[in-house]
């Protein structure tokens, strides 16, 4: 097991659920379903069309994101920043589809810099896409996937970062990094495949204890040929009823 003592101010006793990208509607109707049924504890849920918003509006996912919206849940755009090498004019024209055909309420950051090197232009793109997305619409939810512990100064400019994604094997050992503690748990969150049902409670007590505010726990894995991620997991049902009722802000 891995050292579950607290860190100063980071234990947290309610967590709430991220969805991190379901298969297209048509291929998953259950899964946008079950993400809009009132009262399920989700903080975010990402939309990645095609690799990003697509060329054209899809009107399954516009249906999609119009429900969850009216259930109050947070939907993210996927933008991938693979490693700070796209251009600039391809991720806000990115940004400007999802936010002009899906009304997208924020952006999921996939593959951002993690050293100090990125941070100038990783900020520059949050600040667009801050200002973009405030221009008549409210507020813009920024989550930088990362997927490790990257510079603290990215913790900084963005609302979330996820700290983890991975296996279970490499979760339940895995060690928070001690900057973390400078922070609220709403700033982390961890992304976990693999996950036995069994192992469910103790997740939930590694995430607590290592400050995460947010996770998302599977059982489905790499290993079953496809993306962990695309589908919910088996224990959907028992998860909700876990984290408590909907928390979504």
């Amino acid at each position: 097991m891995p050292d579950l003592r607290p860190l100063p101010g980071h234990a947290v006793d309610r967590l709430g659920m991220a969805v991190p990208g379901c298969a297209h509607p048509l291929v998953a109707p259950v899964e946008w379903a079950e993400l809009a049924r009132p009262g399920t504890p989700l903080h975010w849920a990402v939309l990645n069309v095609a690799d990003g918003p697509g060329g054209r509006l899809d009107r399954h996912c516009l249906a999609a994101a119009v429900r969850l919206r009216d259930t109050g849940v947070p939907l993210l755009g996927h933008l991938d920043l693979r490693d700070g090498s796209r251009p600039f004019g391809e991720l806000v024209g990115e940004a400007r589809r999802y936010l002009d055909w899906y009304g997208v309420e924020g952006f999921y950051l996939d593959r951002p810099p993690a050293d100090a090197a990125g941070l100038p232009e990783t900020r520059r793109v949050l600040t667009t896409l801050r200002a973009l997305g405030e221009d008549g619409r409210g507020g813009v939810r920024l989550v930088l996937a990362h997927g490790t512990h990257p510079h603290p100064g990215y913790a900084e400019i963005a609302d979330q970062v996820v700290t983890f994604r991975g296996g279970w094997p490499e979760y339940r050992w895995s060690q928070v990094a001690e900057w973390t503690a400078d922070f609220p748990p709403d700033r982390f969150c961890h992304l976990v495949h693999g996950v036995p049902r069994p192992h469910l409670d103790e997740a939930l007590r590694v995430a607590r204890w290592q400050g995460a505010g947010t996770v998302y726990f599977t059982d489905r894995d790499r290993r079953d040929g496809f993306d962990p991620w695309e589908a919910l997991p088996g224990y959907w049902d028992e998860i909700v009823s876990k984290l408590g009722p909907g928390v979504s802000e």
